[in-house]
């Protein structure tokens, strides 16, 4: 049964290389038989917070932040397509996340990092598994790493080289891995 999963991405910055990852998910989700979106924080564009969807009185959230909630609560599970800033997140990304809380509760989640060097946003990846804990969400144990994204993925986010290759035989296992959780969590939620 196809499971609902939301690949969630967040820089801003000009010339956005990690967007070629979060496409890559996007499409090999869809190969693996499951719906699956990219939630672009840029393209959602919620102001930075000042207040959670949770604050605001029922019908009051912004349209834009109110049909996201819906459909964070509705997946079965996500991927944080995680570029690292200075060794840590990407602030993009973690306002789009700080808006939400218990939409995001009792589901599966999975990290994808990157970077343009060859550390693949390791530190940006170790934060985030702090973050999405506490949350509430299962961090699942395997991870997708990619550094030196631009000799990694074309500009239609198409595997190239031999990270490329890399990159291509790991994403199954990835994928799979969150199923295995979704199908799980999604049993003991009772839906």
């Amino acid at each position: 049964m196809p499971l609902s999963i939301l690949v969630l991405y967040g820089s801003y910055r000009e010339g956005r290389l990690g967007i070629r990852l979060a496409d890559y998910i996007v499409k090999g989700l869809g190969e693996a038989g499951h719906d699956a979106e990219l939630i672009d924080a840029k393209a959602v564009g919620l102001p930075m917070l000042d207040k959670r969807f949770s604050d605001y009185a029922p019908g009051e959230a912004p349209p834009a932040m109110a049909a996201l909630a819906e459909k964070l609560s509705a997946a079965d599970g996500f991927i944080f397509v995680a570029g690292e800033y200075n060794r840590g997140v990407q602030p993009g990304l973690k306002n789009l996340v700080d808006h939400y809380l218990v939409e995001y509760a009792r589901r599966p989640a999975a990290i994808a990092s990157y970077a343009a060097g060859r550390l693949a946003g390791t530190h940006s990846n170790a934060a985030w598994h702090v973050t999405l804990s506490g949350m509430g969400m299962a961090v699942i144990p395997n991870t997708l790493t990619v550094g030196q994204i631009a000799q990694t993925l074309d500009d239609k986010a198409e595997p190239i080289g031999e990270s490329g290759a890399v990159l291509a035989r790991g994403l199954p296992r990835f994928i799979d891995e969150l199923v295995w959780w979704a199908e799980g969590t999604k049993a003991a939620r009772g839906q």
